[in-house]
Formats: structure tokens, sequence, C-alpha cells
């Protein structure tokens, strides 16, 4: 049956602001429920009851709970967020006096039950980012009214008793709706305005659950048909009908409950001492007719008015829950303005066959469960106090904590049963839970037999497609396994104060989340294999060969045992296939060759090419980064050397040369050559490049200079390559490379254009005495005078244009050339680039040009560094 909307009503969630938005991080899924999980979503969200958001600073952790056909609800653990800081829509839940005065006269009943009730309310637009989720598809927002809202009862309340405002003999109690009439004319008219509003508006009921006509209900807890109402026997039952001690420990239980209330108990010493003698050391056990003499008559006297109470909405309702190895046992009081607790109503059960291999506390939770579901009628929408004798369940249960991740499946179903209510749980001392204590060590005996459901089981071994191992085989292990034994005793009949030994403590820090299912043992939705069968299961992981991490997200959804990842891993470090075809490590931080401490030092070597058809040699100065390139027409030892003698013959000999290891760098006539002029040879790593970087990174830069030069030849667009890179200024030192290397700015001998109007020498000749800026350049001329040029109307010179026959005649005349600027050499320290050298660079670096400042002429200052 699809939801139905209630139309024209929207549902508002209050939240105090001053509270801070709570945002808890998605949890991690067993790997069985993600493909369930996420096909669930999508059902949702194509319904439209959910949407996906960006962002929320709201987000509660989902809780996937596993319903007995298998299939998945999703919910979310608002408890942690919306819950802890909403403001409760207390909107007042139907008394008892509301039934004489709606029901009065009625001679028969129809129930009506909502399909998924608070479902079919949508939420107020600005109360959506309230009640989003976190999944592990992303953030999911509800866009009706989810269930474990705190809010939820009052809302619904006041929803539904709008819209059957104004119908006589209706009474509604959240998601059930009692309708009656004197008459059954009456009654079917009653019955069919409700259903026609319901029509209207869109509710859709649960058919199933629909009582038509009945002449007997029970509604909020009491008996009602024509005659009137009456309290339900379900209330003193447990009492009423409890068996009679069969040793002396069911005794002092009974007892103690007798004594809890004693205070409005008369003459109660005088009735149990029979009961009292029994317990007298030495005394053999034997229970006569006046021991059940007083047994009957104490039982009547807890059922009597004295004793229990009518429910009260205004006064605080305690509802005390116990568990013993057999039994369940939940008392629902009231808290007195005395201070005293008066019972409303009593309840136990025998735990069923299932039940009774659960721990000790998975035990104590069935209680909490038991009474809350037993109660609920009382409890919805009531504030109300848990208290329980086992402290584990206060950090498990407690209200505003998160649900445990691993946590048994059926301990997060029951924490997520807990959320819908407004409860706080405490804990009492065994000795002073008498009353409780008492209906669980003296139950009424039930004949359910629960099967587990599929969320009890879903994880276990023998669930699974392919298994080397079965529930059996790890339930004979388990039993035979000194360790495991021990920890399924301890599961089974309650945990030391302190760890035992060693071997315990990684089961002793998991206790409140182990639990046992069919004589195997399990830490949350997660099977703990015995030492037997761990090797068949890490056989059964690396199928395929998966990685470490793959082995582990698979191998954590479903098994556990200590040390369990160390074993994932040895298995892939000792698989012989997997350590052949792995990847390469990742890469090790760069390690920096020294700074040298003096230019020339040291240099790293390396060709490039084919490039342009041609191969290269490229020399780099380690100190300075200057860079020398030769065009080479072999790529030799012979060839190598004798570039290298050519630079050197310059700059002079090295102490360190730095090379890979091609073969013209790894000959024997390369290793005497270096050894004749004592330098010192290293070579990179092999297939290592990285060892060479600062000749790679040279290899690279001359590559994507040389792309860029679209004119001359080869030689030309190195030549003005090597000019423009030496005067450059580099990032690492702060300083050109010629700078560095030659101790001072280089005079490069350039040919400059020349832009003088009638005058037929084109290019005159000049030095670099200054770079102004990243493409301009000022140059001293021969006849002394300064001017700037763009490096576009620059080009190399490698000649004295005085000796050269082949060029024009170079005229000085000043009347031939274009007024030049004439250009400040030293410019004043505020104006000069300020370049931070290398902390080990101490020597000064004096210019080589004059200090002297020149005037320009006053006819050009418009035109001076523009």
């Amino acid at each position: 049956m699809n939801l139905g909307t209630v139309k024209g009503m929207k549902a508002k969630i209050y939240v105090d602001e001053s509270a801070v938005p709570k945002y808890f991080k998605a949890r991690p899924l067993p790997y069985a429920l993600k493909d369930k999980v996420e096909k669930e979503l999508e059902r949702l969200e194509k319904e439209g009851q959910i949407q996906q958001v960006e962002f929320s600073d709201w987000a509660a952790p989902i809780v996937p709970v596993v319903k007995e056909n298998g299939s998945i609800r999703i919910c979310g653990d608002y408890k942690v967020t919306v819950n802890a800081v909403s403001k409760l829509d207390n909107y007042p839940i139907p008394k008892t006096e509301d039934l004489y005065a709606t029901l009065g006269g009625g001679q028969e009943y129809t129930k009506l039950d909502l399909n998924q009730a608070y479902q079919q309310i949508e939420l107020d637009e600005d109360s959506k980012r309230y009640v989003t989720i976190n999944t592990h598809k992303g953030l999911f927002r509800y866009n009706r009214l989810p269930y474990g809202v705190a809010s939820s009862p009052g809302i619904f309340q006041r929803t539904l008793e709008n819209v059957v405002q104004g119908i006589a003999n209706v009474l509604v109690r959240v998601d059930d709706i009692l309708i009656t009439g004197k008459t059954r004319e009456e009654h079917l008219n009653t019955l069919s305005e409700v259903l026609s509003r319901f029509k209207r508006i869109g509710i859709r009921l649960k058919k199933q659950k629909c009582v038509f006509m009945a002449e007997e209900v029970v509604y909020l807890g009491f008996k009602i048909n024509k005659h009137g109402i009456y309290p339900v026997e379900s209330k003193v039952e447990a009492i009423d009908k409890a068996p009679s001690p069969t040793n002396v420990t069911e005794l002092k239980a009974y007892l103690g409950m007798l004594n809890y209330y004693n205070r409005f108990l008369a003459n109660l010493s005088h009735l149990l001492k029979p009961l009292h003698v029994l317990l007298q050391k030495d005394t053999k056990w034997s229970w006569g007719k006046e021991q059940e003499k007083a047994f009957i008559e104490s039982k009547q006297l807890l059922k009597s008015a004295s004793v229990l109470v009518h429910f009260d909405p205004k006064k605080k309702l305690i509802l005390a829950c116990d568990a013993s190895p057999y039994g369940l046992g939940a008392v629902l009081s009231h808290k007195m303005d005395d201070g005293s607790d008066k019972p409303i109503a009593y309840t136990s059960r025998t735990l069923t066959s299932a039940e009774k291999n659960y721990s000790v506390l998975e035990k104590e939770s069935l209680a909490i469960i038991f009474g809350i579901k037993k109660f609920h009628q009382y409890l919805y929408g009531h504030p109300v106090t848990i208290i329980t004798d086992h402290k584990p369940l206060i950090g498990l249960f407690r209200e505003d904590k998160p649900i445990p991740t691993m946590a048994a499946s059926r301990i997060q179903r029951w924490a997520l049963t807990l959320a819908a209510y407004e409860y706080t749980i405490v804990y009492k001392e065994g000795s002073l839970n008498g009353n409780a204590d008492g209906l669980s060590r003296l139950p009424l005996k039930t004949n359910i037999e629960k099967t587990p459901t599929p969320g009890d089981t879903i994880l276990l071994m023998e669930h699974l497609a392919t298994t080397p191992v079965d529930a059996k085989q790890i339930q004979k292990w388990t039993r035979k396994d000194t360790i495991l034994s021990m920890v399924l005793r301890y599961i089974l009949n309650g945990w030391p104060s302190k760890c035992p030994s060693e071997d315990i403590r990684p089961y002793y820090s998991r206790k409140n989340e182990l639990c046992s299912q069919d004589g195997c043992i399990l830490w949350g939705g997660r099977v703990i294999i015995p030492q037997p069968g761990r090797e068949a299961m890490l056989n059964e992981l690396h199928q395929g060969h998966p990685g470490i991490t793959r082995m582990k997200s698979l191998a954590r959804s479903y098994i556990w045992w200590p040390g369990m990842d160390n074993d994932l891993e040895l298995t892939v470090v000792n698989c012989y296939s997997c350590q052949e075809n792995r990847k390469l490590p990742a890469e090790a931080p760069l390690h920096p060759w020294e700074y040298p401490s003096h230019p020339w030092s040291r240099i790293h070597i390396d060709f490039a090419g084919p490039f342009m058809n041609k191969s290269f040699l490229i020399m780099v100065d380690a100190y300075s980064k200057w860079i020398d390139i030769h065009v080479m027409n072999s790529t030799t030892s012979e060839a190598t050397i004798a570039k290298l003698e050519q630079t050197f013959a310059t700059h002079g000999l090295c102490d360190l040369i730095i090379s890979d290891n091609g073969a013209a760098f790894t000959s024997k006539e390369f290793a005497d050559y270096v050894k004749s002029n004592g330098i010192e040879h290293r070579t990179s790593a092999p297939w290592h490049p990285a060892s060479n970087g600062c000749a790679e990174r040279a290899v690279q830069s001359f590559k994507e200079g040389m792309k860029k030069i679209k004119e001359g030849t080869i030689q030309e667009k190195l030549n003005r390559f090597l000019f423009n890179y030496r005067i450059t200024p580099q990032t690492t030192t702060g300083l050109a490379p010629s700078e560095l290397l030659m101790k001072g700015n280089s005079r490069q001998g350039v040919f400059a254009r020349n832009f003088a109007i009638g005058s037929k020498i084109k290019w005159i000749p000049g030095e670099v005495i200054k770079q102004s800026g990243p493409l301009s350049f000022h140059i001293k001329l021969q006849d002394g005078r300064v001017i700037r040029r763009h490096i576009d109307h620059i080009r190399v010179r490698n000649f004295d244009c005085t000796n050269n026959e082949n060029e024009e005649k170079c005229d000085n005349d000043s009347d031939l050339f274009e007024p030049e600027i004439t250009i400040p050499i030293s410019t004043p320290e505020t104006e000069q680039p300020q370049i931070e050298k290398p902390s080990n660079m101490t020597e000064q670096m004096e210019p080589r040009y004059p200090k002297r400042i020149r005037k320009e002429p006053s006819h050009l200052k418009d035109f001076v560094l523009k």
C-alpha cells in the first residue's frame, strides 16, 4: 500500500535557537547491507519521501534496520541531533476520563490503525534540515515526519484531532482511532464521516490492523464494552498468576519485591513468617500448605488498592526492568508526592529457548524493550525514567549518545525502538530493584517461540554465498578453544569486574559489544573465527588476489579475531604473485644536492635530442645556474670530451661532474679523461632522471625557449636563447647567472637596432650593462652613451665590429645617429631592484661600470624611461 499524504497540514519541529547544530559522520555499513540500503534510498527518493542535498549543518547517522522479510528500514539516530535540542510538542494525550465522556453508551466499537502514520504528514520546509541523515551515498533530507523524532507523538496527535474535529463519538490516541455510537446507524454514520475525511485529505489505513463493529475492544489499557470500562486484567496478571517459588533464590526474589512495597502492606512480617523459615541456615527446602497460603495472601496484598494506583499523566512515570536466566519482569510505577513508588501495572514472561542463549547484556536490554512495548499506551508521548540494574546499559542506551555501530544487530534495533520515546535511563543496584527482580524470577509461563529474524543471522557464515567454514564448525571450534570457550561463558553468565588475563583482554575491551548466536561468538555483526578456521578464511578472502585495503574492507563486514588486520597484511605480503605484480612504491621525497660554495664547482651535464634534427650537450653550473650548450654532430665520448675541453678553456676545470648513465659518460675513455684532470664523476641512479634534476630542468627550459624563437638558424636561435637566459635573474638565487659566475654584470657584446632618421647604419655595436625589465636592457655604446632597447631590437655580437670587413663601416659621428636617451648608469638605491642573494654568497658584487651619474639632455626629459 502506497503512503498517503495529509493535504493542507504540515508538521513543524521547534528547535532551541541557542542550541548548536549537530553533525555526525556517516557510519560504516556492513558489506552485506550496502546494496540493500542503496536500493531503499532509491525507492524512498523515487516516492518523494527523501531528497538528496549537498550540505546540511544537521545530520544524524543512519541506522539500517533489517525487517523480518529481509528488507531494510532506513532510520536516523535522531536522539543525538534534533531530539537533544528540540522543544517537545507536549500536546495532551487523551486521559482515562476522556473514555467515559466520549465512549459512554456505545454499543459496538471500531478501531482504525493508520499505515506508517507519521510519514503521511509532510514536514514544514524550514524543519526538513533538522531530520537530515548522513549515509555512505551522501546527505538525504526527509520530506515527511520520520520515525524517531521525539516531537512526533504530539505533532501527530494534534493533526489527527484537527482532522476529526467536530465528529461525535470519536477518540484519537496518536495512530489509534476508536469510533462508537449509541445505535448501529449512528455508528455507521460516524465511521462514514471519518473515512470520508481521511479519503479527502489523503490519509491511508492499514486494513490488517483495523477492527470493525466489535462488541469489545482493549484501548488505552482498558477493556471497553457496552456494559462499561474495566481495567485490563493483564495489569496484575503477572502477580496473580505468578508460580510458587521452587528454591531459595526464587523465594528471596519474591520477598525482595514484597519488601520494596512493605510500607504499603500492613502486617507483612507476620504474614510472611512461614516463608522466612525456609531462609534459615541448615533448613531443608519444604514448600507446604503454610507457605502456599502465605504466598497467595501476599499476592492479594500486591494487587490491593493500597498498593496499586491509577495512571495519572501529571505524575512522573518509572519503568523498572530486570531479567533472570529464564524470565523478564517490569513494573510501571508513579513517583508519588512523598517520594515513594506506587505500581500502576506489573508484567512478566519466561524467555524463549532462543532468548535463553542471549548474553546477559542482551537479556537485560530485552527486559527494557519488553516493558516499553507492554506499557506502550502509557509511555508513548510521556517522559519516563527507566531503571536497570545492569550498568553497561547506561552507556549503550543513554539518551544523549548515538547508537553504537559495533553493537549486535538486535541491540541496534532495540536502541532505535527506544529513540521514539522520551526517556532517561538510570542505574540502580540489584538489591534496590527488588520489584522487577521478583517478577523476572517468577515469570508467567509463555509459549512464545520466536525464530531468529534475518536481522539476527544475516551475517552468520551459513548465509554467505560461498564459505570455507560453516556455523557448526565454528561452534565446535569455539567450544574446544580455551580462550573462546571462556569468553562464551562470560557472555552468557556475566563478565568479571577485572580482566582475568591478557589473552582475554581483546575480548574484555569489547565485552558490551559481544553476543552469542548458535554457540558462535559475534562482535556486532561479525563472527569471531577460532584459530583452526582462520587460515581457510584468509585463503578465501585472498581469492582473486585483492590488495590489503580491499581484503580488510571485505573481512570487516563478516569476521574478526584478535590481530586479524596483521594476518591480512601478512597474507598479501607473503603472496609471491601479489608482490611480483604490485605497483611501484610511493616516490621518495626529494633529496636536494648540497648548494656549492663557489661558482663552477659542480656541473650537471646531459644530452638533449634529437631535437630540431640535432643533438645538444647541455652543461649547468649548480652555483650560478649558468648554461653552456653545444650543438653536437656526434654523442660519442670523444666528441663529448672535446666540448668539455672547449668549455673548461673558458671557465676552468670543475670539481665534480654529475651525469646520467649514458654510454658517452660511462665509457673508459671518459673515465680516464676526468681522472687525469682530477675531476670527480658521479652518475645518477639508473632510470631515475630526477637525480640529475638540474640538467633535466635545463633541458626542459632549453627546448621551451628554442620553440618560441621562430626566426634564424639553429645557432642563431641558440645564441639568442643563451643570451636571454644568462642575463635573467633565477628564482632560486635571485640573481642572473652571469652575475654569479662572472662576479658582476656580464658586458656582453651586442648589436642594437639604430632608429636614427636618415642613417644607413641599421645596427650599432655596444655592451649590455643592465636589465631594466623582463625584456628591456640598457646598452652602452662605444662612444659612452647609454641607450635602452627591447630584446627584439638586440642581437648577439660575436666579433669586434671595427675588424669586420663584411659589415658596414661603423660611423660614430653623432649626427648620423638618432638622438639617444642618456640613461644614468647608477640610479639611486631606492630605484634599484632589491634582489636577495643566496645566504652563502658572501663576496660583494662590485659593478664594473663607472658610478658617475650622467645628466640627460633637457629636451629629452619627457622620454626618459617611457
